[in-house]
């Protein structure tokens, strides 16, 4: 009967592809688990006994122990499983605390209810093995492009066969999801398919990889296939957006410069970027040349529409986009399609309008400036308007804006420049002043000085960081009652509530 247990480990292994170790374990555990229900039959025990079984791989025999866990104190429900630390100690001097102890015990024999155990536990193990097997298989692959044959649809979900029979001659499988998948596009079991890996997840069904052919990275990972300069590092695509089978847009850059990154990706006669199309159901491609400068990026991210002017509101991360009124719908797109990708693609806001609507606002955003400048700087209508014509947004612009700038500026001299300076300065340092009286903890009536000071000797000083203190964390700072340390944070808190 030992010989018996080679041959399944043997035959087990060979058919399963599953290395011998896996298999012993799962004989083991299920030897072990025997062991256990005998004993607790054989016992009448209300709880399982801890056991280990090794098998020898020479010889086919195989060893049983049973353990018990060295505790400080035994759980009433672990009495046959757990042993006292100076008990351990008496059988076996260098155990310690969270040690097992172990003694050996008559095996049971290899009989046919042990087989059956043994056969359930061997294909779990075999199972969980198998994967594992696949899932680190995939893993280091995830990010990559994926080839298989469409072996099913279910619900709108594709199953691939992946090409990797093992020795069963089954395959690995995955799956693209119906909203994985580039809409209204014909797939039918038997065609050859490609996709990009997002994804492997082991699942108690078995190993889940999951693919899209919807997802920007698969257009990417489509273009290095098929662009050999971009795996020499001679170019590199940075970016793509999608509109899925209908359009897309790709910004690339190349790293030489006598080669021609547009033309490169585009291939002879469009041959290149044409079976990239192919592959996407037809979906249309603009390449777009990447630059460092934002608004130059944009400008080419727009085509093919041909921008007249752009407005860059860094701050919003934001950009107007001014074209011809005949372009206006070519490019904005179908339901916003080019403008969208365009965004997508930069990172930024994209606002387009026609020459006239840009003329428009701009004048309009002028105006609001010049009557801003006219208040706050106590200067005519020409002076304003000068300023906001020149692109100062603020009176901090104007203030701290370089001697060398306002310069350029025909229609200002060297006196009216200092004085607008000076002015503007005076401004922002009256508004801080009014700022900082009104966060001033001095305002607060219920603070001492000396409070305040306590205070500061804790980083203190303003409003707002009363207003993030808790009512004990003031307590530690400051001798207050409840109700007036409640008070004060709340009154601190007062602009929260107040803001639009």
């Amino acid at each position: 009967m030992n010989k018996e247990i080679l041959m399944v480990i043997e035959t087990v292994s060979n058919e399963k592809n599953v290395s011998k170790e896996v298999i012993i374990d799962a004989i083991e555990h299920a030897l072990a688990s025997s062991v256990r229900k005998k004993y607790r039959l054989d016992k009448k025990c209300e709880f399982d006994i801890d056991a280990r079984v090794t098998i020898d791989l020479e010889t086919g025999e195989y060893t049983t122990y049973r353990k018990w866990q060295v505790v400080e104190e035994i759980e009433e429900e672990m009495n046959d499983q757990q042993i006292l630390l100076e008990d351990a100690k008496s059988k076996n001097d260098e155990l310690n605390m969270g040690d097992y102890y172990e003694e050996e015990i008559p095996s049971i024999e290899f009989g046919r209810i042990v087989a059956m155990a043994a056969k359930n536990v061997i294909v779990q193990k075999v199972r969980e093995a198998e994967r594992n097997r696949v899932v680190q298989m995939y893993e280091s692959k995830i990010g990559q492009l994926i080839f298989g044959i469409v072996k099913r649809i279910e619900k709108g979900n594709v199953y691939m066969d992946l090409g990797v029979p093992d020795k069963q001659n089954s395959m690995e499988e995955a799956m693209i999801m119906k909203d994985a998948l580039i809409p209204r596009e014909a797939i039918r079991p038997g065609d050859r398919l490609r996709g990009y890996l997002r994804d492997v997840q082991a699942e108690l069904r078995g190993p889940q990889l999951y693919i899209t052919r919807k997802d920007p990275e698969f257009l990417v990972e489509l273009f290095k296939l098929e662009v050999p300069e971009v795996g020499q590092g001679l170019i590199e695509i940075l970016g793509a957006a999608r509109d899925p089978g209908l359009r897309a847009k790709i910004s690339v850059k190349s790293n030489d410069p006598k080669l021609d990154a547009i033309g490169a990706c585009v291939g002879m006669r469009g041959s290149r970027v044409q079976s990239v199309s192919n592959e996407l159901s037809g979906e249309r491609i603009d390449i777009i040349m990447w630059d460092e400068d934002p608004a130059k990026f944009v400008i080419n991210a727009m085509s093919p529409a041909e921008v007249l002017s752009i407005v860059v509101d860094e701050d919003k991360k934001s950009m107007d986009i001014a074209v011809a009124e005949e372009q206006l719908s070519q490019a904005i797109g179908r339901g916003g399609q080019n403008v969208r990708l365009a965004s997508e693609l930069t990172g930024w806001d994209l606002n387009v309008m026609s020459k006239d609507e840009a003329s428009n606002k701009i004048m309009e955003e002028n105006q609001n400036l010049s009557a801003v400048f006219m208040e706050e700087l106590n200067v005519d209508e020409d002076v304003a308007d000068v300023l906001a014509r020149e692109g100062f947004s603020s009176i901090d612009e104007v203030a701290y804006c370089s001697i060398d700038e306002f310069n350029s500026i025909d229609d200002f001299d060297e006196d009216l420049v200092n004085e607008l300076r000076k002015r503007a300065a005076e401004k922002i340092k009256a508004k801080n002043d009014k700022i900082e009286q009104e966060n001033s903890l001095s305002n607060f009536k219920i603070l001492s000085k000396d409070s305040i000071e306590k205070l500061a000797s804790n980083d203190i000083n303003n409003r707002e960081d009363l207003a993030d203190l808790s009512v004990d964390e003031l307590l530690e700072m400051i001798e207050l009652s409840q109700e007036d340390a409640g008070k004060v944070i709340m009154d601190a808190r007062e602009p929260w509530f107040n803001k639009d």
